[in-house]
């Protein structure tokens, strides 16, 4: 589905960046409104070798799992922080990024045997990719509306509409994202199209999605939970 040839590769809600670390594009703009998240891309980026000397530092048991878990990022050297972030992510339960209304980090321990927290090869290897990108930390609108240009590639992996009342994928930062914000997602996929972007966006089989994007080509892809 990528373009052969795109001028930038923007991706304004970057989670984990599995499409962006499978291009490697040379020029790229990603970014989040979880600066938490951004933090940490900034830090493999410029400072690969500090973070793994932090990683190397934790052990995968339950109680240091939750003391790590305590600890205020915010109040963290950068590095440390951005440390805490892989280790937590790679040894709590699913691998989920979930926060409480104040914005700290409530994913239980994941009892998972031997998680690689600390591949020093991935994380070298991300951080080459990650030097070649402009890493932002903000809102996906300001971001585009900055950013993107006629030719542009843009990825949108937004949070998904949940399609049972389970799944709750929305609380990915404090401002959560709601029904209203997809139907405006909506209205500025139109305006890149119009200005002559290529754009992917992927969600959940919604009725709202078909709804919102009724005048594009949709793929229902099957994929296990």
């Amino acid at each position: 589905k990528i373009p052969q040839k795109y001028g930038k590769y923007i991706e304004p809600f970057i989670g984990g960046g599995a499409l962006f670390f499978a291009l490697s594009p040379d020029k790229a703009i990603i970014a989040d409104s979880n600066p938490e998240l951004i933090n940490m891309y900034r830090q493999v980026a410029d400072n690969v070798e500090a973070v793994i000397s932090y990683l190397k530092k934790y052990k995968n048991t339950k109680e240091d799992f939750y003391e790590v878990r305590s600890l205020d990022w915010f109040k963290l050297k950068k590095e440390e922080a951005a440390a805490r972030t892989i280790y937590l992510n790679k040894t709590c339960f699913n691998g989920l990024y979930r926060v409480n209304k104040k914005g700290q980090f409530n994913v239980p321990f994941g009892k998972y045997k031997a998680p690689n927290f600390c591949d020093e090869e991935a994380l070298f290897a991300a951080s080459d990719v990650l030097k070649k990108a402009t890493i932002t930390c903000g809102d996906y609108l300001s971001v585009l509306k900055e950013y993107a240009e006629p030719g542009d590639f843009i990825f949108l992996d937004p949070p998904y509409l949940p399609i049972s009342e389970y799944s709750d994928f929305k609380r990915y930062t404090k401002e959560q994202f709601y029904e209203e914000d997809h139907v405006e997602l909506a209205k500025e996929v139109k305006r890149l199209q119009e200005l002559g972007c290529h754009v992917i966006l992927t969600n959940s089989n919604h009725p709202l999605v078909h709804e919102l994007y009724a005048d594009y080509k949709i793929e229902v892809i099957q994929t296990k939970r």
